[in-house]
């Protein structure tokens, strides 16, 4: 069988067979994804319901790395859709500095992404908030039922645990089905309306063609010699573009400068890293006034003539040059479906460039220096007594 143009012996030769299925299985796993929801959600409903009925109920999205993406993702659709406080913080921004993020007084729900769950700030942030935080409940969005969170959740009447399909605890050392997977996940649990399964069978065998017509160009877009590579978008694509970059450095072991921000931020400073040996990718909303400033800076950018390459990504084709890539079927779908087709289209140019710059996908680090669940990493008492809840090696006390 063939992954994004090789066969599955090439792929072994290269390290980058669990890299390139993982990015190809995502439309199959999105449809798992719902129907793992559905068989969970009448446990959901019930752990939600009574918090969602509480006025000051604080949600914290929270992760590290692309787990904390996917709560930045997730937040303004949240928060538009809930009419209440839905942030993203990450988990290492909440173990190092605990007070400053988490409020005693105030009834918190903290949904915590995590594709292992074992991670050492994942299982810190969930004790610290047990610790400084009154009336602290958790769901965990996870792709490990044998990691620490999801057993934590099994012996708390305040945390409730959500699996996505056990393919999407990837393999490899970047995250690709775990991410869109949780993504989704999460959304169908608090924003199920705004999610059918229509639309979600749409994105599916879309994005599955859509992988199959972009390999050839992406590939040989990977293989140019560009040295620094921009992913800007709004809103909740602005946590997208975040991922977008990250996985560009992890897989290419930071062999190229990649940088992310807003269209409109953009031009604060950031906009110098232009030149010649850049290309810029935009994510362009569908929303008729967000992307009128995508489209300024889009054109602001292709008039300067200073980057060596601009591409646009976007489901509206009419206003598109021939180098973009139209997400055609998509035109009638929201901005947060728009995530999932977006991403795949970064993840299969960050997998072709590792492969041109001759790194492994599935092992990119060649110095060993970072590894797919995160070493190193101690975790310093908040309190001398403290409340029982879970230690850093992943073991319920």
């Amino acid at each position: 069988m063939n992954y994004l143009g090789f066969t599955e012996a090439s792929l072994d030769e290269l390290s980058a067979i669990w890299t390139a299925k993982e990015i190809c299985q995502q439309p199959q796993s999105w449809l798992r994804a719902y129907e793992a929801y559905q068989t969970a959600r009448p446990v959901v409903d019930e752990f939600l319901e009574r918090l969602l009925r509480k006025p000051d109920l604080r949600i914290i999205l929270t992760g590290a790395g692309t787990s904390a993406f996917a709560g930045g993702c997730l937040a303004p659709l949240m928060t538009s859709t809930l009419q209440r406080r839905a942030e993203s913080v990450s988990t290492t921004d909440i173990v190092s500095n605990p007070m400053s993020y988490l409020e005693a007084g105030t009834p918190t729900l903290m949904v915590s992404f995590a594709r292992s769950g074992n991670s050492p700030e994942s299982v810190a942030a969930v004790r610290l908030a047990d610790q400084a935080v009154k009336e602290c409940y958790h769901l965990v969005v996870t792709c490990n039922k044998e990691g620490s969170l999801f057993q934590y959740c099994q012996d708390s009447e305040r945390a409730l645990a959500v699996l996505t399909p056990e393919e999407t605890n990837d393999k490899s050392f970047a995250m690709t089905s775990s991410f869109t997977s949780m993504m989704l996940m999460a959304a169908l649990v608090f924003c199920p309306t705004e999610i059918s399964f229509k639309d979600l069978e749409e994105v599916s065998h879309g994005t599955r063609d859509l992988i199959l017509d972009q390999e050839a160009r992406l590939r040989a877009l990977a293989q140019q010699p560009f040295e620094r590579v921009v992913f800007l978008g709004s809103g909740g694509f602005a946590s997208l573009a975040q991922e977008s970059a990250l996985k560009l450095l992890e897989l290419t072991d930071g062999q190229v400068v990649a940088m992310h921000d807003s269209p409109l931020g953009f031009r604060h400073g950031p906009k110098t890293i232009i030149n010649e040996h850049t290309l810029v990718f935009v994510f362009l909303s569908s929303n008729p006034y967000t992307r009128q400033y995508d489209l300024d800076l889009l054109a602001e950018l292709r008039r300067d003539g200073e980057a060596g390459k601009v591409i646009a990504l976007s489901a509206d084709n009419g206003q598109l040059c021939e180098e973009d890539i139209g997400i055609g079927y998509a035109s009638s779908l929201s901005d947060f479906l728009l995530h999932f087709p977006y991403i795949v289209c970064a993840q299969m140019f960050a997998f072709y460039k590792a492969l041109a710059l001759l790194n492994k996908p599935d092992s990119p680090s060649s110095g060993g220096t970072v590894n797919r669940v995160v070493q190193g990493v101690t975790i310093y008492p908040m309190y001398e007594k403290r409340k029982p809840a879970l230690q850093e090696g992943g073991e319920c006390i």
